[in-house]
Parts: structure tokens; C-alpha cells; sequence
């Protein structure tokens, strides 16, 4: 993926520093600039070994973060590989409980009932660990002549995405975007149609901050608009459709050259950087317990900081705590403390937020713990 950060990496690395117990970004930004996860990342041993092909599926979001963890497995454990199959969170989920890959990727951590309790089955009896390893933005990119700068908030946001506001010149969208020329156009939504996590946390920033009464979960639930597969899917759909609108993952919205709406949470019109997300991550905190590293992301959401980006999503990989033959285990360990590690260090190129040294202390920890 060719996308360019230039400044915004340092306002990356600045940003990193204040997270001291959320998720976030990562070890070491491609430019220069001081990085507070350096020396941690060169100093952590990897114990190559095991099995020497991993197969892992789900979120479709952390693609691109992924290919970078491989890059990096192979360059640390010569020999080895990693397949991963981008079906999407859900996808990712059944079939990691279903012991059919290694490890499952999902932009939500495992829901409690069916979800976990199969978890616990596929790990022989012991818990699945959801460790968040990628994190980024959520973009609400569109494409509408003529209208290269637009300001959303939540609430306006949710009824575009429920069919309530079904025109570009609506007044909702007009008393948000001051003097701006809004063409009377039909708004043609464009959703996700499998079952994702990003459109998950979409949802439930929607319902935080916006009001959104039609419930969340992997499947869109707006009841309105043209369903596309995978992230690439609604990116391109939009790409091709003057007046169209969705949320999708910030890579995918800059590598379909959609236009990106800034936030406005109370406090003004956000725009969408990595600097700005840095600053709303600071407001994230860990409600799960132990080593199961699951993220409040209300607080996010619902944040009226200045400068704050709102709308993110952190990509889970899910492993089991216990459960793994001797080699698979072996093996996991090693990818996953590259990923957390020296496979972070491109990631704000890709459109991602690197861990800080805090959070990735604690996905360190966690994967030492695997056994």
C-alpha cells in the first residue's frame, strides 16, 4: 500500500507518547523523530521455532498490517510463513473456533455467549485472548462533485445511515458546512455486506455518540443503501458513484482517493489524521481482565476532546491462552511478538497507529503467557 503520511508521522510519534493505557500505535515511525518504543522493540528476543506455516483469517481492515507482520516474521525466523485470508471479522471468528485456522482477526473482541463459549471449546476448555495489534481510524470517505471539504457529526452521521437524511443539501447537513454549496442530490449509502467489525464499531460509535437506534453488531442494520463485500469493496463502490457515502478503514478510503469527512463532536470540525486520532486514543482504557485485553472504546466514542478524532476501531487478533499443540504454540508466540514488536514499524505508512511502548508492554506480556 502506497500511502504517504509525511508530517502527520511525527504528529504520530508525539501523540504515542501520551497513551499510557490504551491501544494504539507502534513501535517506530518510518521518519525521524524521537521514538519511545525503539529500544524496547530491539531488545525483545523472539523465539523462532515450531510450526513453519500459521494459517490465520478474519478483518479484512488489518490486511495490509498484516503483510507487514509477515514481512517481518520471515526476516526475524527465516523459513517460516503466515497465510492469512482477509473473509472478514466474522468470518475470521467461526472459523478460528471452529480450529480451522491458528488464530482468528476480528475488529471486535469475542461477544459473550456463543462466541466465547465456543472459544473456550476450540482452546480445549481454556479461554480465548483477544490482543488488539492494529489500530486505526474509521473514515466516513464520499464522493460528491463539487464538495471536496464536508463536516459531519454523530447524529447527523447516524441518520444519513438510517435513510432519515436522504439528500446532500439537507439542512442537517447544511447547518454543519456554513457557506458550502451542497448539490440536490440524492445520498446513496454504501454499507458492508458481510459481516465485519468495522461496521460493528461503527455502529456502536453511532449509538454513543449519535443517537443511532437501530442496534450494532457485524451486520449493517441501517436499513438503507447498496451492501458491498470487504473494506475494498464499499471503497471502490464509492469511488464509482457521484453522492455516494460509507465508513470503511482510512487506508482503503486514501487508496480509492475518496474524500473524507471531518468530525465535528462539540468541540469543531475534526479532520482526520494520524495526529488527531493519536489524541482521541489517549481517552481509551482496558475493561478486560488479565491478559484478555479488550478495549472500552466508549469513551472514545462519546469524547468531546478538541482535536480529537472519534471514530476508530482496534483489529483483535484471537488466540487461545492455552490449548495450542507444543509447535503451533511455539510458532504463534514468535509471529505475535514480531507483529507487536519490529512489525509495527510501518505501519503509519499503511494508514494504521502504531503501539505505543505502554499498550505494546501488555501485548508482550500476554504472548509470553500463551502456552
Amino acid at each position: 500500500m502506497k500511502i504517504q503520511r509525511h508530517g502527520a508521522v511525527l504528529g504520530l510519534v508525539a501523540a504515542s507518547a501520551l497513551l499510557l493505557s490504551a491501544c494504539g500505535s507502534d513501535n517506530n515511525a518510518p521518519t525521524g523523530g524521537t521514538n519511545n518504543t525503539t529500544s524496547n522493540a530491539a531488545s525483545v528476543p523472539v523465539e523462532c521455532g515450531g510450526k513453519t506455516k500459521l494459517n490465520a483469517e478474519g478483518s479484512s481492515a488489518q490486511k495490509n498490517a498484516v503483510d507487514a507482520f509477515v514481512q517481518a516474521y520471515q526476516a526475524a525466523c527465516p523459513g517460516v510463513d503466515l497465510a492469512y485470508n482477509p473473509s472478514g471479522s466474522g468470518a475470521g471468528v467461526k472459523n478460528f473456533n471452529a480450529g480451522q485456522v491458528d488464530f482468528g482477526g476480528s475488529d471486535s473482541a469475542l461477544k459473550e455467549g456463543a462466541e466465547t463459549t465456543d472459544s473456550t471449546k476450540r482452546c480445549k476448555e481454556n479461554p480465548a485472548w483477544n490482543l488488539p495489534l492494529v489500530f486505526g481510524p474509521v473514515a466516513v470517505g464520499y464522493k460528491v462533485s463539487g464538495v471536496d471539504s464536508l463536516v459531519l457529526d454523530a447524529k447527523t452521521t447516524a441518520a444519513i445511515f438510517s435513510g432519515a437524511v436522504k439528500k446532500w443539501n439537507d439542512p442537517a447537513i447544511k447547518a454543519l458546512n456554513g457557506s458550502a454549496t451542497l448539490p440536490d442530490k440524492d445520498i446513496a449509502v454504501i454499507y458492508r455486506s458481510d459481516e465485519s467489525g468495522t461496521t460493528d464499531n461503527f455502529q456502536k460509535y453511532l449509538k454513543v455518540a449519535g443517537g443511532w437506534t437501530k442496534g450494532d453488531g457485524k451486520q449493517f442494520k441501517g436499513g438503507v443503501g447498496e451492501g458491498k463485500e470487504k473494506s475494498a469493496g464499499v471503497a471502490q463502490a464509492v469511488g464509482s458513484i457521484d453522492g455516494a457515502i460509507t465508513y470503511v478503514e482510512w487506508s482503503f478510503a486514501q487508496d480509492n482517493k475518496l474524500s473524507v469527512a471531518k468530525i465535528d463532536s462539540g468541540a469543531g470540525a475534526v479532520e482526520l489524521t494520524a495526529e488527531t486520532a493519536g489524541k482521541a486514543i489517549d481517552e481509551a482504557k482496558i475493561k478486560g481482565e488479565g491478559n484478555n485485553l479488550v478495549l472500552d472504546l466508549d469513551s472514545i466514542y462519546g469524547s468531546k476532546a478538541a482535536g480529537a478524532y472519534p471514530l476508530l476501531l482496534a483489529t483483535y487478533e484471537i488466540v487461545c491462552s492455552k490449548g495450542y499443540d507444543a509447535d503451533t504454540a511455539k510458532a504463534v508466540k514468535a509471529f505475535l511478538t514480531v507483529a507487536a514488536t519490529t512489525g509495527q514499524q510501518q505501519l503509519a505508512d499503511a494508514g494504521y497507529v502504531p503501539l505505543p511502548k505502554a499498550f505494546q508492554d501488555k501485548i508482550l506480556t500476554a504472548v509470553k503467557a500463551i502456552a
